[in-house]
């Protein structure tokens, strides 16, 4: 069966569309198994994540963090990398964006501390991605393992720096001080305020805004650029991309600066949007969702930001379930492994059968007007 005969909207829309439909009929067969009706089960998470401004804030809200991680393992992949460093990434850029806002912040306004905040929270996540890159490109060390390793050397020297440096004194939390309020990010409810728009309060910021602005640079980037072309060609073939003069190791370490810039922004939503300080362990996992979030939208910005709004939906839809049926919020985690079983490790159950049918209606369809003109 030809691919190139099928068109790629079956293959990047229909295809995923088709297995988070299965994902939800297979979790449908999980609320039956703990006595909750599917169908009120969905009403609910559909209602707490878009039925009302505060749901939607907060859906929206957990959506920025996913975009910012998925895009950072979906411009990787376009080389033919794996980056699973994306959680360090987060971490270290969120580390650099704190310092900021813990310094800056004091004597600056946030519109001030925020183009500073952004450069230096994308300077810290490329930098701790640089590495992996330059031992992939030079030493032929495997970006996954070492992506892998930095995620626990970030893990361990943000516990360090929490305990012994950044910690105010006389507590035992391990987070540091509250930043400078004039340096947090407004509030998107805040914003629509000033244009008369009166909405209910949520954790939904500016960075917001700077996330679609980052899917933007990304289709740039990667399809209308020269950059972006030999990005992909590195990825599709490295060995012809090297024969037609695309340096290999500029590419990769190119590539991971990048995919590491994009990761550190997710600071940017969290700290200086929402906690207004640095915390232990603030990533959350969302470095390791973006890998599903990148596998579901194809690598693509726009397959990236619905497939970030479906994880969104998961989160939020999830918490207001917890509340309404008392069920234990893991609950959202084993939907996401669903989601991501069906999306990741099963896509090919359906990918023939699917191309198959479709090239059998198309050539239906083209006969019917020969044999009417016959």
């Amino acid at each position: 069966m030809s691919q190139a005969k099928v068109p790629a909207w079956v293959t990047m829309a229909l295809l995923p569309a088709i297995n988070v439909l299965v994902a939800f009929l297979v979790s449908a067969l999980l609320f039956i198994y703990i006595d909750i009706n599917p169908v009120d089960a969905a009403k609910v998470m559909w209602t707490g994540a878009f039925g009302y401004a505060e749901g939607l804030g907060y859906t929206l809200y957990y959506a920025t963090g996913f975009v910012f991680t998925g895009l950072a393992v979906a411009v990787a992949f376009h080389a033919g990398l794996f980056n699973i460093g994306g959680e360090g990434q987060a971490y270290i850029g969120g580390l650099g964006i704190g310092l900021i806002c813990l310094t800056l912040g004091e004597v600056a306004p946030w519109w001030v501390v925020f183009p500073v905040a952004l450069i230096v929270g994308g300077a810290f996540g490329a930098a701790w991605a640089f590495i992996p890159a330059y031992l992939q490109a030079k030493r032929g060390s495997h970006i996954v393992i070492t992506t892998i390793m930095f995620n626990f050397i970030a893990s361990s020297l943000m516990a360090y720096l929490l305990v012994d440096i950044l910690k105010p004194e006389n507590t035992m939390a391990t987070e540091s001080r509250v930043f400078a309020a004039s340096s947090w990010l407004p509030k998107m409810h805040e914003i629509l305020a000033v244009f008369g728009i009166e909405t209910a309060p949520s954790p939904l910021n500016l960075s917001f805004i700077f996330a679609l602005l980052c899917c933007v640079f990304v289709w740039l980037l990667m399809w209308n650029s020269r950059w972006g072309y030999e990005i992909r060609a590195v990825g599709a073939n490295p060995t012809a991309a090297g024969y037609a003069g695309i340096k290999y190791v500029k590419v990769i370490v190119l590539t991971m600066v990048i995919s590491g810039m994009l990761a550190g922004f997710f600071g940017l939503n969290v700290l200086q949007g929402e906690l207004h300080q640095i915390k232990l362990n603030f990533v959350e996992g969302f470095g390791f969702t973006g890998i599903a979030v990148a596998l579901m939208g194809r690598n693509h910005p726009i397959g990236v930001l619905l497939a970030s709004l479906l994880f969104g939906f998961l989160y939020q839809g999830g918490a207001e379930l917890s509340f309404e049926y008392g069920v234990d919020r893991n609950i959202v985690v084993v939907l996401q492994g669903l989601v991501i079983l069906f999306s990741g490790a099963l896509e090919h159950m359906f990918r023939p059968h699917l191309e198959r049918a479709y090239l059998k209606f198309a050539a239906k369809k083209h006969q019917q007007p020969t044999e009417q003109g016959a």
